[in-house]
């Protein structure tokens, strides 16, 4: 008699549980579709060619982003040139030279710290460091640089982790054939962890594409027209910037839902992007 009156209330709890975990899917997944299709329904009708392809106008009232479309991609660039150098040496260092664990570890917790900062923080950081202290006043470069500091902790973590999945057998083995360390790591480590480097480039553009709080302080909100030389130099704005000043300051909220769903695009291309390489490289690595 217990023994059934036991079993009924686990399956009630578990049925209840399962009913619950059901509606927090269907809540999610909802809340997901409503968002993109709200947006898209918005902003697709208001995507042109002359929107993407131009730069905007006060004289003829003309509204383009291209060259938000341009400071985006200028900025993305200088910032992995930069990032994807320290962080993967870091983490380089940090995994296969390091000897010292207890610096190992405060490094560690200092980059988890580091990644858990709000954007506006960086920005007032960056504002006050890059363009008053270094005298780069408001420009896309203080801007990139910001954005080193912001997605250097994700590039770090994300490669020290893939590091750490590359057996040490394959390093035991290059090493009984009489391979230096950096040849090693050169040859048998880096070409086994890449998948990792890849994600976390990827992660990293994403971060970057939808920053705005930090940008705002250091890069500014301007939409000339420049090369990249002269971009760098210079006031700049970038898609999500942009967005804020169409929507907050100007009150076109047509022009911000078109950008907002240029933006959704982009983020399911990287996020897809990332999927398709994770897998590439499981199977080469199954292989």
């Amino acid at each position: 008699m217990l023994s059934n009156q036991i079993s009924k209330k686990r399956k009630i709890y578990i049925g209840t549980l399962k009913t619950l975990m059901m509606l927090s899917v269907i809540l999610t997944s909802a809340l997901v579709l409503f968002l993109m299709i709200f947006v898209f329904a918005k902003g697709i009708p208001n995507i042109s060619r002359e929107f993407l392809s131009t730069a905007p106008s006060y004289l003829t009232e003309r509204i383009g982003i291209l060259p938000d479309i341009l400071n985006t991609v200028y900025i993305v660039i200088a910032t992995l040139v930069i990032v994807l150098p320290l962080g993967v040496g870091a983490a380089v260092y940090l995994t296969e030279y390091a000897s010292n664990k207890k610096i190992v570890a405060m490094i560690e917790y200092a980059a988890e710290t580091l990644s858990g900062i709000p954007s506006v923080i960086y920005g007032l950081v960056g504002m006050l460091f890059f363009c008053q202290f270094l005298n780069m006043k408001t420009s896309l470069l203080a801007g990139s640089l910001t954005l080193v500091i912001m997605n250097l902790p994700t590039i770090m973590r994300t490669t020290q982790e893939s590091l750490k999945t590359v057996p040490q057998s394959y390093r035991e083995g290059a090493f009984g054939l009489g391979a230096g360390k950096w040849h090693v790591v050169r040859t048998v480590v880096l070409p086994g962890c890449v998948d990792g480097v890849i994600t976390g480039c990827i992660l990293s553009v994403g971060r970057i594409l939808g920053e705005s709080a930090a940008l705002l302080f250091t890069a500014g909100f301007a939409h000339a027209l420049n090369g990249m030389k002269d971009a760098l130099g210079n006031a700049g704005a970038t898609l999500t910037v942009a967005l804020y000043v169409y929507a907050k300051e100007q009150g076109e909220f047509g022009v911000a839902f078109a950008i907002a769903a240029i933006l959704m695009i982009l983020t399911l291309i990287i996020n897809l992007a990332a999927t398709l390489t994770g897998k590439y490289f499981e199977k080469r690595r199954n292989i």
